[in-house]
């Protein structure tokens, strides 16, 4: 089992950037986190899409991956090392911006051409806030549905859809709830796009209306993508 802590920073100005220094700081705590399997740093990046448009993406992110919930709980715990990141002025080019958190347990789904995160990555992130008028409905009508149609994406290298867990923290930043999110990775912002605007973005869109009922919209943003090992 795959557990993921999920972090994105959102502000108001579209052309707001998390700084070098900030990154670096940022990676430099990764790196040396018990127990984090692997993390992912995401910054705005541009790509189009046939159906939605929902505005500038998340000035920053990252999506830590744990195999235990005692690992991820440990690390945003009162003494827990990403408190370091949530310091007042430990992001300085972060400090107009909102923080969210959730917790967030990850399904995978094999795609064709599977591959490692290219220099130039780029993953579609998505989330639900919901709620949806009966959750089993809406998670097993998406679940069993929606990978099939989305791994047929030209170019897909990763395909993931997260769902919502219980969990125990200290940090200061807003906890969100959302009914589940996805993510699917590609070699660029070109190689997304083209997928974007694919024939396979019709049959998504055909499955969109069969959907069980459910509230809140969803919201996609394409975001850079990095690959943080700990220890490296």
């Amino acid at each position: 089992m795959t557990l993921s802590y999920i972090v994105f920073f959102t502000a108001d100005d579209p052309a707001a950037r998390v700084s070098d220094g900030d990154r670096a700081a940022v990676r430099s705590v990764l790196q040396s986190v018990p127990g984090l399997m692997s993390a992912r740093l995401y910054t705005p990046q541009t790509a189009s899409d046939l159906y939605n448009d929902d505005g500038h993406s998340p000035v920053f992110g990252f999506q830590l991956e744990f195999d235990a919930i005692e690992a991820l709980e440990a690390a945003v715990g009162a003494n827990g090392p990403l408190q370091a990141l949530a310091a007042p002025g430990a992001l300085p080019s972060l400090s107009g911006a909102e923080a969210t958190q959730q917790a967030m347990l990850v399904r995978r789904f094999a795609v064709p051409e599977p591959a490692p995160l290219s220099p130039q990555a780029c993953s579609y992130v998505v989330h639900y806030p919901g709620p949806a008028a009966d959750t089993n409905a809406w998670l097993s009508h998406y679940i069993h549905h929606h990978p099939p149609i989305m791994r047929r994406f030209p170019g897909v290298r990763e395909l993931e859809i997260l769902t919502r867990i219980d969990w125990i923290d200290a940090m200061p930043w807003r906890r969100v709830h959302h009914l589940q999110r996805n993510r699917i990775l590609f070699d660029s912002a070109d190689a997304l796009e083209a997928a974007l605007h694919s024939p396979v973005r019709h049959e998504m869109r055909a499955d969109f209306g069969d959907f069980p009922p459910y509230e809140g919209g969803n919201f996609h943003y394409p975001v850079a993508t990095e690959e943080v090992m700990p220890g490296r």
